[in-house]
Order: C-alpha cells, then sequence, then structure tokens
C-alpha cells in the first residue's frame, strides 16, 4: 500500500505515519527527516538544503524528486510506504509517478498547528516562528493546489486533525479498510 499524508507542519502527519507504519507494516518516510539528515552533511548539497530548510522555504521541485525517487528505489520500499511532505507542490504531484492508493489530507488550522508547534520539546534550528509561520503560507500557496490534483484523481481523503490522535488514527484505518 502506498499512503501519501499531506497537512501543515504540526498537522500529525508523523504521529499517524509512525502509528499507520506499525499496524500495516510498511515504512514511514518523512522528507523533512531526509532534508534534516540532509542538512547535517558536511556537503554542497547538504549546505544548499540546511541554508533553504532553516530560511522556511522549500526545495525546489527537481531536486526534491531527485532525492525522493533515490529513497523509494531502495529495496525496503518495494511493498509500499506512507510519505510524509511529498508531494508538495502541484509539479511535484505531476512528476510524481509511483502508483499512490491514498492521499490522507489530516486538516488542521493554521492557529492549531502553530498552537501544538509551540508545545513541542524538541525545538530544532529550522522551527524558528518565522520559518514556521513561512511554511505555512507555502503550504497554502503550494500545497493546497496538491489536494485538489487529487481529489480530481478520486484518491484524496480529508481527515479532521483537530480530534484526538486515537480518533484520527481511527478514522484514517476506516479509510484505509484496515
Amino acid at each position: 500500500m502506498k499512503i501519501v499524508l499531506i497537512g501543515i507542519q504540526g498537522s500529525g502527519k508523523s504521529t499517524q505515519g509512525n502509528l499507520l507504519s506499525k499496524k500495516i507494516g510498511v515504512p514511514y518516510l518523512s522528507t523533512g527527516h531526509i532534508f534534516r539528515e540532509l542538512a547535517k552533511e558536511h556537503t554542497p548539497l547538504g549546505r544548499y538544503v540546511k541554508e533553504t530548510v532553516n530560511s522556511g522555504y522549500l526545495i525546489p521541485d527537481d531536486k526534491t524528486l531527485e532525492i525522493v525517487g533515490q529513497y523509494l528505489a531502495r529495496p525496503e520500499y518495494q511493498k509500499g510506504y506512507i510519505l510524509d511532505g511529498f508531494p508538495r507542490t502541484k509539479v511535484q504531484a505531476e512528476f510524481f509517478k509511483n502508483g499512490i492508493d491514498y492521499v490522507i489530507h489530516i486538516n488542521v488550522s493554521d492557529e492549531e498547528a502553530l498552537k501544538r508547534l509551540a508545545l513541542r520539546n524538541d525545538e530544532r534550528e529550522d522551527e524558528t516562528e518565522q520559518a514556521l509561520k513561512r511554511r505555512i503560507e507555502l503550504f497554502h500557496k503550494f500545497t493546497e493546489p496538491v489536494l485538489e490534483f487529487y481529489r480530481e484523481k478520486g484518491i484524496l481523503h480529508e481527515v479532521d486533525g483537530e480530534r484526538p490522535i486515537e480518533e484520527i488514527h481511527l478514522n484514517i484505518c476506516k479509510i484505509l479498510k484496515i
């Protein structure tokens, strides 16, 4: 099963992705995690990714498609995956040819997302208030058209992400028929 989780930062994608991964036995892959790992590398790509992510901007589509494609070519992703943070733009969605079965939009308000992010204990370098607000703006500008793209394909499912974790998980499991 190939699942994409979409939602603004703080919507609970990683929580739900990890719960689903345990339940259905396919790996969870967060592009945010990939980019944070790359940013630690002392390479030109690592420095570029770090500067771009820390400023709250998106990695360009061609580079993102290349990086995600390299990860998904690994053997552990051949039977399926749960993907978080990709595709983030309509261009990425159009060029990503990987047979997605379900797209789950975990919908939370901007205010709820910022409130949750303020409560996180794992303060990261890329989570300044300014960078977070910028990413939320970018979500509305670039990722909302992705939702429409998948809605037209008939594989988008909306989930109210402002409920308890267990209720959201049960809702997603019902959608996935698991």
